[in-house]
This record gives structure tokens, C-alpha cells and sequence, in this order.
């Protein structure tokens, strides 16, 4: 909306902005259209080969004894006054120490942050969240439920809930991306940022469109936008996408990592084997590209970025350039031999490295 008084841009900006609109849109859509004819053809491939297999989708019943492991937590709800949602979270440490808050990707969930929990609860209230359409937190059947500005209000919320007002916040993936949005939408309210494998918001949004390479990696937030296909192919052959995506050569945890045990894997299918359990996570990304680009871009707090080089969806290049809009403190490591899921796959060394900044923050403070 325009400011009182402001004059009117003249016909040909207008002009020229409707036309970029329109060519980001076709952009969009025409991209989206490719993936979906990629993933229809690897169906046909699939039925092709294995017909009996392709449709087998396997329901678990029964949580694994992994995800009630009291090692790593309390499991817990909160309802939102304002959504009415109910969220689920698994907390460690005792009541009243700092806050520590974490955000998990796609397609993860609070589990992800397992050996967070158990590291950090000895001087935190450490909190691994479920986000809105996740595991046990609520779903809102529609996808305008899932803007962005509803999961950084989520966020705000929930810290007030548990009864805190800051936080020491930290992100990976798509939960990296809600962590930067929360940093730069209420900086009072985050005294320490930390993000896991996905660069300021910003960066990613100009970075896709002049980068080809990284398009093609991205390809699932166009595929994405379509109704119900998505989530029918993560069923297919019970769920062998999920699977692959944390196992395989190509995207999965690396070979010096940590990997998934047969349970850790037992436990994802469990989660997203529910009925309707894909289509929440999925929301998330059917509203992103109405949200972006970003008015307000910088970081006021310290920020440490830590990033997995062999990550198979998000290019390195991405997370240095990030540090033009960090207006404080700005810590980068890049893991030569770390996945995308960085926090699984060298659990020790994560732990190892957000310590060091944790106290050299105090550090600096004191001096």
C-alpha cells in the first residue's frame, strides 16, 4: 500500500513490474510442470518394473522405542491462544535455565535434534519442536495456513507460552529458514542465532535465479506446488523416497557420519506413514514463493552458520555470501565431508562447534 501522499509509479514501471511478475510466474509453473512430467515418468518406470511394489504403503502402528527414549527428553504440548493449535515438543533441562529452541527440516521432525537434547540440557532448557503440520503438532487442512509470516508467529507464540521472552535459536534446513525469519522479524527475542545447511533467506532467492545448477537442486519446492501428487509419490513403494533421501550415495548421510540405525529410520516412517501426515509439511512450501523476496534482510545478533559441503540441495557458495547481511558477530564453518543433515551425520562435531561459539559469546560479553 502506498504511503499518503506518495506519488504513483509512472505506466512504464508499472509495466515493467507486471511483466517481471509474470515472467517469475511462468517461471514458476513452467518449472513445475518439468518435475511433475520427471515424476510422472519415474512412476511409470516403477509400475514398469515392480507393479506389486509401486503401491505399497505400509502403516505403522507402533512408535519405536526410540522416540520414547526419556534420554532425550520429556514430550510435551502447548497450545497457541491466538491459532488455537496445539503444538508438540520434546524438552531436556531443568525449568528456568536460558532457552535453547530448535527447528527442524524437511522431512524431519523433532527427532532430528536427538543428540542436541541430550548435549545441551545440561545448561539449557533445550525444546525440539514439531512444527505446525508435523507429527503430533496440529495440521490446518488449507495451505494458506502455512505462510510464512504464520510460522514466524508460531514461533513468537510458543516462546511466550513456555514462559521465556529470548531464546538461543537454532535452525537447520527449512527450519533454517524460519530461524533467519524469526532473527530479522524480532531480533529482541533471539539473543543467539544458529542455522544448519541453509543460507539468509535473501541470498537463496536471488541466488536460485542467476544460478541454474542450484534450480535444479531446489526442484522439489516447484514440484511442490502441486496438489496431492507430491505426496502420493513419497508413498510409493513405502515410502522409498524417504528412505533414499537419508541413506542414499547421492543425498543421503555420508559415509565418515553418523548414520540412521535401522530404528532412526523406523522412526521417520513411522511419523509420515500416518494418514495425511505429508501434506502439512508439504504446505510449507506451497505458499514460499508469495512470501519472497523479503523487505527487511538484516541480522542484528551473533550468527553462527554451519554448513555440510556435500549437502546434495543447497550449494556452498550460498553460505558466504551470506554474511554481507550479518550485522554482528558472524561465524561460518563449512564440514568438508558432512551431508545436508548435518546435526545426524557428525552429531559430535555440531556439538562441538555451537559450544565453542555459545562460550565465546560469554566470552566476548564479559571482556
Amino acid at each position: 500500500m502506498a504511503r499518503p501522499g506518495a506519488a504513483c509509479p509512472p505506466p512504464a514501471r508499472r509495466v515493467m513490474v507486471a511483466a517481471r511478475a509474470l515472467l517469475f510466474w511462468a517461471l514458476v509453473y513452467s518449472y513445475c510442470g518439468v518435475c511433475a512430467c520427471i515424476a510422472g515418468l519415474r512412476l511409470l518406470w516403477s509400475i514398469g518394473r515392480r507393479p506389486g511394489e509401486t503401491f505399497r504403503w505400509v502403516v505403522r502402528e507402533n512408535p519405536p522405542a526410540c522416540l520414547n527414549d526419556p534420554s532425550l527428553g520429556t514430550h510435551c504440548y502447548v497450545r497457541i491462544k491466538d491459532s488455537g493449535l496445539r503444538f508438540h515438543y520434546v524438552a531436556a533441562g531443568e525449568r528456568g535455565k536460558p532457552l535453547m529452541l530448535l527447528l527442524h527440516g524437511f522431512p524431519e521432525f523433532w527427532y532430528s535434534w536427538r543428540h542436541q537434547l541430550r548435549e545441551f540440557k545440561s545448561e539449557y532448557r533445550v525444546v525440539a519442536l514439531d512444527l505446525r503440520g508435523y507429527g503430533e503438532t496440529d495440521a490446518p487442512s488449507h495451505k494458506e495456513n502455512y505462510k510464512l509470516d504464520c510460522l514466524i508467529a508460531d514461533i513468537k507464540d510458543i516462546l511466550e507460552s513456555l514462559g521465556y521472552n529470548k531464546c538461543v535459536l537454532i535452525g537447520h534446513d527449512w527450519g533454517g529458514m524460519i530461524a533467519w525469519l524469526m532473527a530479522i522479524c524480532y531480533p529482541e527475542m533471539v539473543t543467539k542465532l544458529i542455522v544448519v545447511n541453509f543460507p539468509h533467506p535473501s541470498v537463496f532467492t536471488e541466488y536460485i535465479l542467476r544460478h541454474p545448477s542450484q534450480l535444479i537442486k531446489s526442484g522439489y519446492y516447484f514440484f511442490f506446488q502441486m496438489p496431492w501428487f507430491p505426496e502420493f509419490m513419497f508413498t510409493l513403494n513405502d515410502f522409498k523416497i524417504l528412505k533414499s533421501l537419508f541413506t542414499s550415495q547421492a543425498t543421503g548421510i555420508g559415509r565418515k557420519g553418523c548414520r540412521l540405525t535401522a530404528e532412526d529410520i523406523e522412526a521417520y516412517l513411522y511419523v509420515f506413514s500416518q494418514p495425511g501426515a505429508l501434506t502439512g509439511p508439504i504446505n510449507h512450501y506451497r505458499t514460499i514463493f508469495s512470501c519472497l523476496p523479503l523487505q527487511h534482510h538484516e541480522v542484528i545478533m551473533p550468527t553462527l552458520l554451519l554448513w555440510g559441503e556435500r549437502d546434495a540441495f543447497m550449494e556452498v557458495e550460498m553460505a558466504e555470501i551470506t554474511r554481507i547481511y550479518v550485522k554482528n558477530h558472524f561465524r561460518l564453518t563449512i564440514l568438508s565431508e558432512a551431508s545436508h543433515w548435518l546435526q545426524q551425520d557428525q552429531p559430535d562435531i555440531v556439538n562441538k562447534l555451537i559450544w565453542t561459539f555459545l562460550k565465546e559469546e560469554i566470552k566476548r560479553k564479559r571482556e
